[in-house]
């Protein structure tokens, strides 16, 4: 199987470009072609399907950057003891997820970037191929900011994925070796190893379905018909952005979007919590790892 043909991204410095750049690579792509990547994302990964399932009876959770909702019916085996609301940019994704699993779910046209719930409203959270769209790092942190407050500080728990420089062998991407900036340049502090940002191909296929393309969104927030609204719908092939994340990226991203929170682990307090404060809503690592060309991250709140 061949691999698809990634390429690199010039310039995401400035927030006005990644605005835009994130419009054009990221909202405008996901709405033309909604339908269709609908159509090939039905299958749950094992890692967020066993962390859903391990959610306690009763909780309320959020998936942010649900997309077309395939995780908001699970656990499969414990229909309605949990319950998961989505938030997507894409309001063609939306279409689908709203009665993903053949049932209404509770779905929030909004961005992952924006805190649009009460602090603590939510036991748990995933953000699922979502962060990975954000254009600049300090775009990337906000997210999980956003992420981190919307849960209940006692009990919260949460799992983010994003796409990782590391391929496996079955990987169908291609990714580009090329020198990053120095890091003397950087406005945001990250490893030397910092990722790559690329574009990553998206081919509407004959007679594939496609979103409606006619109306987009102006700078001001209101819609407007796009004056190439014909040519658009027309097109089969995308680039959709992606910053690409190196070992250890993610981890130190969280550490800096949690600044104002103790780090350990809950079970290991009087150990871990030596020399910093007593008291206070904490954050634990419980998973850090790799799978399948995709970091991953598991966290938990705890308070004292």
């Amino acid at each position: 199987m061949s691999a698809k043909p990634v390429t690199l991204v010039s310039d995401t410095s400035s927030h006005e470009n990644a605005s835009q750049l994130e419009q054009e690579h990221v909202h405008d792509v996901y709405d033309h072609i909604a339908p269709h990547f609908s159509q090939t994302r039905y299958k749950p990964w094992p890692i967020v399907s066993a962390f859903l399932a391990s959610i306690p009876s009763g909780w309320v959770g959020l998936d942010s950057g649900t997309g077309n909702g395939k995780y908001l019916p699970l656990p499969l085996d414990r229909p309605g003891e949990s319950w998961t609301i989505g938030l997507d940019r894409s309001s063609n994704l939306l279409n689908f997820a709203k009665s993903a699993g053949g049932k209404s779910r509770e779905v929030v046209l909004g961005d992952a970037m924006d805190c649009c719930w009460r602090s603590g409203a939510f036991d748990y959270a995933i953000s699922i191929a979502t962060i990975h769209h954000f254009s600049t790092p300090e775009r990337r942190k906000w997210a999980i900011q956003a992420l981190l407050r919307c849960l209940s500080p006692d009990h919260g728990r949460a799992l983010i994925y994003v796409w990782a420089t590391r391929q496996d062998e079955l990987s169908k991407r291609s990714i580009p070796r090329a020198s990053p900036p120095a890091h003397d340049e950087l406005p945001y502090k990250v490893p030397r190893s910092i990722g790559k940002d690329v574009f990553v191909p998206w081919k509407l296929t004959p007679g594939a379905p496609r979103g409606d393309s006619k109306y987009h969104q102006n700078v001001n927030g209101k819609d407007e018909i796009s004056s190439t609204a014909s040519q658009q719908t027309r097109r089969t092939d995308f680039d959709r952005y992606y910053h690409m994340f190196d070992e250890g990226e993610l981890r130190l991203l969280v550490k800096e979007a949690a600044a104002d929170l103790g780090i350990g682990e809950r079970a290991k307090a009087n150990e871990t919590l030596s020399g910093t404060a007593k008291s206070g809503t904490f954050l634990e690592f419980v998973q850090d790892d790799w799978e399948r060309s995709n970091f991953y991250i598991e966290l938990r709140l705890w308070t004292i």
